[in-house]
């Protein structure tokens, strides 16, 4: 069985080798932050699962920043994870409060994602059932104990047949510059 490292690894590489990802460079150690991650984040944003929800956690990373913007633009409460204090969440309304940087100054801190409706986590690799890999460690690794739907955004060099290894959590939908992928098992 090949190890959830070595599909992280080639995803990387490949989206390296192809001039497919942007800063953070090199995206080895992160959720990449893809080309076309804005178009990605418009295709999900715009699909009726989520248009019909007005509370959702969105991950931290780079790779969902334009779509924290576009949410907040659109009138959606988020919650952000806080980065320093594990379990703690930013609740953000405001659309200045997308980047990280101006979270203390736009967003609030809270223990509990009230009203939460789903969540929207980045990834490195996600398989068309929905299996998901995250870099490895951080909150998204650790899973969200709060039974909702998840979702996430992906560059088509980041999407396989099967993941040969456990994923760490499954998605419902997967956001691609160009579709949704939905009917995910």
């Amino acid at each position: 069985m090949t190890t959830a490292g070595a599909v992280r690894e080639q995803v990387w590489d490949d989206l390296l080798a192809r001039g497919a990802c942007a800063y953070p460079l090199p995206p080895h150690g992160h959720c990449p932050n893809f080309t076309h991650a804005k178009k990605a984040a418009a295709q999900l944003l715009a699909h009726p699962d989520l248009t019909a929800r007005h509370t959702l956690i969105v991950g931290p990373e780079r790779a969902l920043l334009t779509l924290r913007q576009q949410a907040l633009k659109a009138g959606k409460t988020l919650y952000v994870p806080h980065q320093k204090k594990e379990g703690w969440y930013w609740r953000v309304t405001d659309p200045r409060g997308a980047r990280l940087s101006t979270l203390p100054e736009y967003g609030e801190p809270t223990l509990v994602p009230q009203g939460a409706q789903a969540a929207v986590l980045a990834c490195v690799a996600v398989d068309l059932s929905g299996a998901r890999l995250g870099k490895g460690f951080g909150w998204g690794a650790r899973g969200l104990p709060l039974d909702l739907p998840e979702y996430t955004l992906a560059h088509p060099l980041m999407l396989r047949e099967a993941l040969p290894c456990p994923a760490d959590s499954h998605v419902t939908l997967i956001g691609l510059p160009d579709q949704v992928l939905t009917g995910l098992t």
